[in-house]
């Protein structure tokens, strides 16, 4: 336990599946959302990388037409999902998958977002625009140069401004072609519990949970939150009581006891 007290912050985050940094897969590519499906649609809970490995590079799963393209892919898939069962992040991630297709895109986004700097830095253009109003790479390139001037050169900013909406239109929240417009996501109650999940892995507890990022990113109205954790405890998905304006959130048995103790004191 003392050792474990002892760990940095970022190495805690580290363990529990989350990505910090100055780089992120958005340098290259998008949510990847139709590989991810493919690939979990072959997915066990017990699977290594290397079995992740085997079935997109040997078995070519995913339907890539040189085995150069499938070990970049692989790679790129490890960097934004994680592909092991021991990253918490992801184990959970292939926990829900089966449960609930429709939940896919928001699950997926919610697992980028923990593991993509890129994605989380550009994120804010996206998720606090008025639904029906136009979101457009020069709002999220003006967004990095605020919080991170000259990091990124121009072409390299525009390049992942375009993948950045194209995953946000992976993930539903935007629509449209040539001009991408803001919609309202669905929250399901699967893609609601791995969201009050990720706020806890943060350190997060009880009303803090609501409050932090990870529910707004399924756009949850503050009055539907304890409507759907209720919804997520009756399916057996969390543990969720309200006693008066305290609540509380666990999840038995999604962490070890060491990952337990890593998600505490951030």
């Amino acid at each position: 336990m003392h050792k474990l007290n002892e760990i940095s912050l970022g190495e805690r985050r580290r363990r529990l599946g989350f990505r910090d940094g100055a780089k992120g897969t958005h340098s290259s590519r998008t949510l990847m959302l139709g590989e991810l499906e493919l690939l979990l649609s072959e997915a066990r809970p017990e699977m290594s990388i290397a079995d992740y490995r085997k079935l997109v590079v040997d078995e070519n799963v995913l339907g890539k037409p040189t085995y150069t393209t499938r070990e970049h892919t692989v790679r790129k898939l490890k960097a934004l999902y994680g592909l092991e069962p021991e990253i918490p992040i992801f184990r959970t991630l292939v926990r829900l998958w089966p449960l609930d297709h429709d939940s896919h895109p928001l699950l997926a986004l919610l697992a980028g977002y923990a593991r993509d700097p890129l994605l989380r830095l550009l994120a804010s253009p996206v998720l606090d625009a008025p639904v029906g109003s136009v979101v457009s790479a020069p709002a999220l390139i003006a967004e990095a140069e605020r919080v991170v001037p000259g990091r990124f050169s121009e072409t390299n900013l525009r390049a992942i401004a375009s993948r950045v909406l194209s995953t946000f239109l992976q993930s539903g929240h935007l629509d449209g072609r040539s001009e991408k417009r803001r919609v309202r996501v669905s929250a399901t109650t699967v893609a609601a519990s791995y969201a009050f999940f990720l706020a806890y892995l943060e350190g997060f507890r009880a009303q803090r949970i609501f409050t932090s990022v990870w529910p707004a990113l399924l756009d949850l109205r503050d009055d539907r939150l304890p409507e759907v954790a209720f919804d997520a405890a009756r399916r057996g998905l969390m543990d969720y009581r309200q006693v008066g304006n305290v609540i509380e959130l666990r999840f038995p048995n999604w962490l070890s006891t060491k990952e337990e103790q890593l998600t505490r004191d951030q």
